[in-house]
């Protein structure tokens, strides 16, 4: 062990990637794979935002902003939360992120204390557990089930609660089971929060991806929630802008006021040219997102008969991009059937167990390719199905 290793601080925790490395690793060998494990939009970014950013760097604005973004940006930010979501927030209550993985980062460093435990919603995106851990404060999960959809009980919520319980997590929709919380639930979450005085963190990332009928509500919206609510959002996947890194965190002015050195301290600021970018995206033409909501909603319609077909059960996805499919039934643990998926037929999925599972049956498909690559993705699972139960039988 390195003198370095050795004195590694405590609050970096081992992380086992292992799994996605060989995953990744074997991938790459494979000359027809088709990519159905990562978050990442198929679709470029539409042209006009493109072209902002183009725009930007001619016009000599690519230098360093305030820590918590253009002014522009927060206030097209601000508007469009009312719009879209009903939320009410101005453009100082709003810090312009790298990415929202950065908000979540800034919202447990400014509110998580070594000692709390926060309550996260699961399956989940686990850097929540790496930001938490990285605070000094234990993630607690609370559990989702396919007999429910996947939507948040909030029995499973208030068992979990602890006097040392500081915040809850919220993701809906959620990564990785698609699942939205129905507007019932979110109110009983938010009389449950200011009973048990908790911090809500609302990560609404996947929030304009909602297929009908079914509801998004932001939660700092209700009576009493917006004095404790942080809202997390960003670009990344409903304009197809994962790699431009620019998200957003929400919240009353006071704390954003606290929030703004470590904030600065973190990045300084965001990348100015994809603030830029990001302010075509807002006040642009919305044609392209809902041409690509629209594709997503056809490989969905198509996919989810096509699974139920092929013999798998899955909680309902009311939105995201996710199905989040239950592999049992073939026999094999969700590990084991995305690496011998993969090696024997070129489709690359990835198992629950990457997204803090503790079963190992389910897996979560990303339906992230062209309608025809989906289609051919499901032929080429239904042999190795076929195939893997005839082994099992001989």
């Amino acid at each position: 062990m390195s003198l370095l290793r050795d004195r590694l601080a405590a609050r970096i925790v081992p992380s086992d990637g292992a799994f996605r490395t060989r995953m990744l690793g074997i991938a790459a060998g494979i000359d027809d794979l088709i990519a159905l494990g990562r978050g990442d939009p198929d679709f470029h970014t539409p042209s006009h935002i493109v072209d902002a950013a183009k725009a930007a760097l001619d016009a000599n604005r690519h230098h360093y902003t305030g820590p918590t973004g253009i002014q522009p940006l927060r206030e097209a930010i601000a508007a469009d939360l009312t719009a879209r979501y009903g939320l009410d927030y101005g453009p100082d209550e709003i810090v312009v992120t790298a990415g929202a993985q950065e908000g979540i980062m800034l919202a447990m460093l400014g509110l998580c204390s070594p000692g709390d435990e926060v309550l996260i919603t699961s399956p989940r995106f686990t850097s929540y557990d790496s930001a938490v851990e990285l605070c000094g404060g234990t993630p607690v999960p609370v559990p989702t089930f396919e007999s429910d959809d996947f939507a948040l009980d909030v029995a499973e919520i208030e068992k979990r609660i602890t006097p040392k319980t500081r915040m809850f997590v919220l993701v809906s929709p959620n990564n990785p089971t698609g699942a939205v919380t129905p507007p019932d639930a979110i109110r009983a979450i938010a009389e449950l929060a200011t009973r048990h005085d908790l911090i809500v963190v609302a990560d609404e990332i996947y929030g304009q991806l909602i297929y009908p009928p079914n509801e998004h509500l932001s939660i700092a919206t209700l009576p009493g929630m917006r004095e404790r609510t942080v809202t997390l959002n960003g670009f990344s996947k409903s304009y197809a802008m994962t790699g431009w890194r620019v998200g957003y965190l929400a919240a009353p002015r006071d704390l954003v006021a606290m929030l703004t050195e470590p904030r600065h301290t973190l990045s300084i600021n965001t990348s100015t040219i994809s603030q830029h970018a990001a302010l075509a995206a807002l006040t642009g033409p919305q044609e392209p997102f809902e041409a690509m909501f629209a594709a997503y909603a056809e490989r969905r319609a198509w996919l989810m008969p096509a699974l139920t077909e092929a013999g798998f059960t899955y909680g309902h996805p009311g939105g995201a991009f996710y199905i989040y499919t239950n592999v049992s039934p073939t026999g094999l643990a969700a590990p084991e059937f995305c690496e011998r998926l993969l090696r024997e037929t070129g489709v690359m999925l990835f198992p629950g167990t990457m997204f803090g599972d503790e079963s190992t049956d389910y897996i979560r498909i990303s339906y992230l390719q062209p309608l025809p690559l989906i289609q051919e993705a499901m032929g080429r699972i239904a042999t190795f199905v076929a195939s893997n139960a005839a082994r099992v039988g001989s």
